[in-house]
């Protein structure tokens, strides 16, 4: 009998750990905490599936051109980012991999194949492909587990702010108290006046994952400034996903 005792204990510790809920809490107050406190929650609410297959409202605003879309968006974790953009008709698809960027537009019948230079032209800094999947995902694009970090509470967050950086970026993380994702996330290059501000103004738990609503993007290059926004419409995990993507015969191709 005591073994069966056992045996029931043991079953229940696993299953809890196997079915943790993550819950947003909206009431919550910021109290003194170590940063490498703070850093620790962060990892702990890290990504937990495998893919992420997205419906969203975009909009762009470059100052030259201005637009709104409806972006679909496909992650495999670690390995692919997938994007098409519709108005009506396809506006565009790119595909992202840990060693490309490659994009096309059946609008202007032009592709690109290259490097992740094309995305610090847009974004205003240079992000490897694991940088630029945790910004769709919540994530701080810099690993904070291997900076020694300062922490202050501002405005009822947690603001991070890494020591160990190479002196010329400035490095800001904003973690809310009630989820531990993130509100903000700043990387700012005063040598080169660029600067990527990524703001998440709300979250929502799907699937025991907490996953960005909203994301605003603000990059800023000289005196140019782009804002690119998402608002999630629907998004799922762990389905099988359908990333197809091959550049159409006589397409022009653009150099950036």
């Amino acid at each position: 009998m005591k073994i069966f005792k056992y045996l029931v204990l043991i079953a229940l510790i696993f299953t809890s750990c196997k079915t943790k809920k993550y819950v947003i809490d909206t009431n919550a107050v910021a109290k003194d905490m170590s940063a490498k406190r703070v850093v620790k929650k962060h990892v702990n609410v890290d990504f937990d599936k495998e893919t992420v297959d997205a419906k969203l409202a975009a909009s762009f605003n470059d100052g030259k051109t201005k637009q709104s879309l409806t972006v679909y968006l496909r992650i495999t974790k670690d390995k692919e980012i997938w994007l098409k953009g519709s108005k009506f008709i396809t506006v565009f698809k790119a595909k992202i991999t840990p060693n490309s960027v490659e994009y096309y537009s059946p609008y202007a019948k032009n592709y690109f194949k290259g490097d992740f230079k094309m995305l610090e032209k847009i974004l205003g800094t240079s992000l490897n492909y694991s940088q630029l999947e945790n910004l769709f995902l919540g994530q701080a694009i810099l690993d904070l587990k291997e900076n020694k970090q300062e922490v202050a509470i501002i405005d009822n967050t947690y603001v991070l702010n890494p020591q160990s950086t190479n002196g010329v970026l400035n490095m800001f993380f904003g973690i809310n108290p009630g989820h531990f994702k993130l509100d903000f996330q700043k990387v700012i290059n005063s040598f080169k006046n660029q600067a990527l501000e990524v703001e998440y103004p709300s979250y929502r738990v799907v699937d025991n994952e907490i996953f960005p609503q909203k994301i605003n993007i603000k990059a800023k290059q000289g005196k140019k400034l782009t804002n690119i926004n998402f608002t999630v419409k629907s998004v799922e995990f762990n389905t099988p996903l359908n990333t197809s993507f091959s550049i159409p015969e006589g397409y022009k191709r653009i150099n950036l």
